[in-house]
């Protein structure tokens, strides 16, 4: 020890101000101190923030700010009352139309009353109209397309649901369906005009009836095609969505394929594809100008499925530009009431039925 520090200990460097003959510790730490504040070094990478007491009480008030301008602004019971009125706006959009069309046909309502429904003569000449012939063709061309649509939706959708789930056959497939459901109702109809009507026409031909082309069974061909998109596709996807472990737990039990399908995956997916065909159906009772084209636009009742009709839509499409009266105006307009309380009404009782379905599944 030589001075007050030991000179043996290589590590220790005195300040340069230090003097050997009087040593302070406290003395020499702050001018060591003083002697080291000029010192720069350059970090090669950013050091992060310390947070010492007085940022972290900034950094809190500022956290807080910022949930209380979000509460006030955008809060869990604003976004309620979003999704509230966006409910409530489509109710009464749905009240407002049922209200619209109940006053604009209030002249044939008072004019007909119930009998509106039940009589079979449209003519607008002597200012009789009764909606039954046309009550008939809607549902009868709806309910036949749904039948033949069946047959190409449920083969379709179990193919792409469980055979080809993947693979460039399987997106071609479905860019083709969902080519199908964006293709305008027109070219449907000059399809239908141009390609089913000769075929139907021969076809009455063979069987001995009078050979129209047009009518029910040309109509029901044409709307089927154009609804097999909406079923595939709800198809496609509930089918998707059966666990694998019901089906793994099927085939190791020895099933085959096709047992799979008709015990597992219809079983457990029938609710989502009854629901698809139950869109499918709603479209199809409201379809106009493809039906126009190819029903054949009789206002009388069809005697058979060759026979050619009209329906709901078909008739406020070829004959609103050409109504005079008042009476005949409201007339046309209560057909449209009347498919609107068709509509509902199917949609309602398919609800019951998908309901009642998936509780017993």
């Amino acid at each position: 020890m030589t001075g007050g520090w030991d000179t043996a200990d290589p590590t220790y460097i005195p300040p340069k101000s230090c003097s050997k003959n009087h040593y302070d510790p406290k003395r020499d730490h702050d001018m060591l101190r003083n002697d080291t504040d000029d010192i720069t070094v350059e970090l090669k990478y950013p050091m992060p923030l310390l947070k010492d007491s007085a940022t972290a009480d900034v950094l809190t008030k500022i956290h807080a700010r910022v949930k209380a301008r979000w509460k006030s602004g955008f809060s869990e019971p604003s976004f309620r009352k979003i999704l509230y009125f966006a409910g409530i706006c489509v109710l009464v959009l749905l009240v407002a139309i049922f209200f619209s069309l109940i006053i604009a046909s209030f002249p044939a309502i008072r004019h007909f009353g119930v009998g509106f429904l039940s009589k079979s003569t449209w003519d607008p000449v002597r200012g009789e109209f009764g909606a039954l012939p046309f009550v008939v063709g809607t549902l009868l061309v709806s309910f036949l397309a749904l039948i033949f649509s069946v047959f190409l939706s449920l083969p379709t959708s179990i193919f792409l649901g469980e055979y080809f789930t993947r693979g460039g056959m399987s997106t071609f497939i479905k860019s083709m369906i969902e080519l199908l459901a964006g293709v305008p109702s027109v070219i449907y109809g000059f399809c239908g005009l141009f390609l089913l009507t000769p075929l139907v026409r021969s076809l009455e031909v063979e069987l001995g009836v009078a050979p129209y082309g047009v009518g029910i069974l040309t109509a029901s061909l044409v709307l089927s095609i154009m609804i097999i998109p909406y079923s595939a596709s709800i198809g496609r996807e509930v089918i998707n969505l059966v666990p694998n472990d019901l089906k793994e737990a099927a085939f190791s039990l020895g099933a085959t394929r096709f047992e799979v399908i008709r015990k597992i995956i219809l079983p457990y997916a029938r609710s989502g594809i009854f629901a698809g065909i139950l869109l499918s159906l709603g479209r199809a009772l409201g379809e106009t100008m493809a039906v126009t084209m190819v029903i054949g636009n009789s206002n009388f009742i069809p005697t058979s499925i060759f026979s050619p009709s009209n329906s709901l839509a078909s008739v406020i499409a070829n004959e609103f530009t050409e109504a005079t009266g008042r009476l005949y105006l409201s007339s046309l307009i209560e057909l449209g009431l009347v498919l609107f309380l068709v509509t509902t009404v199917i949609n309602i009782i398919g609800k019951i039925i998908v309901r009642r379905i998936g509780v017993e599944g």
